[in-house]
């Protein structure tokens, strides 16, 4: 067999219930954001819920990662190292990181030997980047969201590094940490944990002589990703995390694609044992759904570019029509009336209160309430103005969200007792063992005392484990009161959480190191934004032309965003088919024009100021 090779499902939590959700659900980690300098401002929470998360998510050998993943000017980043040391105090298992200044404090040694994790903030997309990370003493990179399995498989193949890599949610259109576009829009920098979602807003596309060649359509918004069918793809490609999007979700989007991803991993776990893999945390998930994440918000899904871009031919990325979840396509109106409308199929299941929705000649989408369903016969709550061949989907599962909201999925670690002479051992799944003493009387008939024995150590009720065994070695058995029996159980159990919680290390980080930058030199797009992270590029041999934009340098003439997303591709306006060389131009709803400019050696194409 070959070494064990541990996977990690990592889920996103926004506060503490939805961390709570996540590892029930079965998550191997939780990454959530401190009170302050997470990329998702709005989600923040305090460290006396952050340490209550750790709490509890070390009973299940779970790790909790903490967002601290913006850009920080030099007050802010001695409030952040204040942080760091209050997070390492309370146990928390790892800081994710966009700020150099971090490094360079790290270097210094002042901070605590908590474990760095190189957000993908730090625009991490080829295996120089990865290199310089490992160099440095850093041991895991998550990669953009933009990369083929074959060039995950590249970076894996030179590097030692753990690859961590978004499989579910939502998708930025810009490289992570390449956008600039809110910020030049209305002073909100996604680098800054304030992204106004700019590539969620609509535009018209015109050439340099004023021609529209599409108006008003949502051309920078990415549909949703999910890899469910390429898991274990990025597996054999070298990805050890797997993380969930969603700092901003609730807790039903939390339990219904946590548990769809848990049975997956679980899947390839069970079916490739000669592999080695296996599992971060313990316990196991006592389950009372089934899980189907097409049922949570989603503007349909896509596999983006893990297939290349020679796939996207046959499927698309993008959704010029609609910002919003769309959710599940159930079928086109055959027939449409005043008060009601059937659909060209009779095979769907639709509820009182289901949320339905289709998109409008004019591009928009509309939404409405099924107040009924009879007879294949549909009565929306208002009076909606359908023709025959519009697409209906199903963006609410009334249904779906009573199942999850009444789940009580629950996370339990397993655990074997063995009744000896006097002493009764406990031993968990992870063999860690208690010792609980007691005495009693020779029991007169056996047979009715190991049943009581039985039967007391069974009923784990609503304690964090389930019962996996009872061992008796030992000829004589002790009768004891029901209470007494009870009383033992609870006991042996407290102790073994107790020794669970005291066995738990967290991993440490070695003092981080220099090494050769893989640029000797850069502008704005390094998102330096203090004197120590300046002062850390130098150290690695890069030299710094200019601080952030977000530091007051002007947006004029800059490039806002770069994208793999294409414009031209998706129109069919190619430039290696077309040969149209005209120039392009994005115009918003408030009349900004911003130039478009293709890299097409690189397939890439870059949205710029004027």
């Amino acid at each position: 067999m070959e070494k064990i090779k541990y996977l990690e499902l990592l889920a996103p939590a926004q506060n503490k219930e939805c961390a709570y959700e996540a590892i029930n659900y079965g998550a191997d980690s939780v990454y959530i954001g401190a009170t302050l300098y997470g990329a998702r401002k709005s989600a923040g929470n305090s460290l006396d819920d952050i340490k209550e998360v750790i709490d509890y998510a070390h009973k299940f050998n779970v790790r909790v990662y903490i967002t601290l993943n913006t850009i920080l000017n030099n007050a802010e980043l001695q409030e952040a190292v204040k942080i760091i040391r209050k997070l390492h105090d309370i146990k928390a298992d790892g800081i994710i990181f966009q700020d150099f200044g971090i490094l360079n404090e790290a270097h210094a040694g002042n901070l605590p030997d908590i474990k760095l994790i190189a957000s993908t903030q730090c625009d991490n997309r080829d295996k120089e980047k990865a290199k310089f990370f490992e160099k440095i003493g850093i041991r895991r990179v998550i990669l953009a969201r933009e990369l083929s399995l074959n060039e995950i498989k590249e970076i894996s193949k030179n590097t030692d590094v753990e690859l961590e890599s978004f499989i579910h949610g939502a998708l930025c259109v810009s490289y992570s940490g390449q956008c600039y576009l809110s910020y030049k829009i209305g002073g909100r920098s996604a680098n800054r944990g304030e992204c106004a979602q700019a590539c969620r807003k609509k535009y018209s596309l015109i050439n340099d002589k004023g021609k529209i060649l599409a108006k008003d359509k949502y051309l920078l918004s990415m549909k949703d990703f999910m890899a469910s069918d390429k898991l274990k793809n990025l597996v054999d490609a070298g990805v050890t995390s797997f993380k969930i999007e969603g700092r901003l979700k609730d807790s039903f989007y939390i339990r219904n694609t946590v548990l769809h991803y848990r049975k997956l991993l679980d899947e390839i776990i069970e079916n490739h044992k000669d592999k080695g893999y296996k599992k971060v945390s313990s316990g196991k998930i006592f389950s009372d759904f089934t899980p189907n994440p097409i049922k949570s918000f989603n503007r349909d899904f896509c596999e983006y570019f893990l297939d290349g871009r020679k796939a996207l031919n046959k499927e698309r990325i993008f959704n010029f029509d609609t910002p919003n979840s769309k959710g599940e396509f159930l079928g086109c109106v055959k027939k449409a009336e005043k008060d009601y409308f059937l659909l060209d199929r009779n095979d769907v299941k639709i509820s009182s209160q289901d949320g339905l929705c289709y998109i409008g000649e004019n591009g928009s989408i509309t939404g409405f309430l099924v107040n009924n369903f009879k007879d294949g016969k549909i009565f929306p709550n208002v009076q909606q103005n359908l023709k025959p061949g519009v697409k209906i989907y199903k963006n609410k599962d009334s249904a779906f969200y009573g199942v999850l909201k009444n789940s009580k999925t629950k996370r339990r670690i397993g655990v074997e007792f063995i009744v000896k002479d006097g002493i009764l051992e406990a031993i968990d799944e992870d063999k860690n063992l208690v010792l609980v003493e007691f005495s009693g009387e020779n029991a007169k008939n056996l047979k009715k005392a190991r049943e009581a024995w039985v039967s007391a150590l069974q009923k784990t009720g609503e304690s964090d484990f389930y019962l996996e065994n009872i061992k008796f070695e030992t000829e004589e058995v002790y009768f004891l009161p029901i209470s007494k029996l009870n009383e033992l159980r609870r006991n042996a159990l407290e102790k073994l959480m107790q020794k669970r919680l005291e066995n738990y290390k967290p991993e440490r980080q070695d003092r981080i190191k220099t090494a050769q930058y893989p640029e000797k030199s850069g502008d704005y797009r390094l998102n330096v934004h203090n004197k120590m992270a300046e002062e850390f590029y130098k150290k690695c041999g890069c030299s710094i032309e200019e601080y952030s934009l977000e530091s007051g340098s002007s947006t004029k003439n800059r490039e806002l965003m770069r994208t793999k997303h294409c414009i031209r591709h998706s129109l069919g306006m190619c430039l290696k088919n077309t040969g149209n060389h005209e120039k392009l131009f994005l115009k918003d709803e408030y009349g900004e024009k911003y130039a478009l400019e293709f890299d097409c050696k690189n397939c890439e194409m870059v949205v710029k100021s004027l």
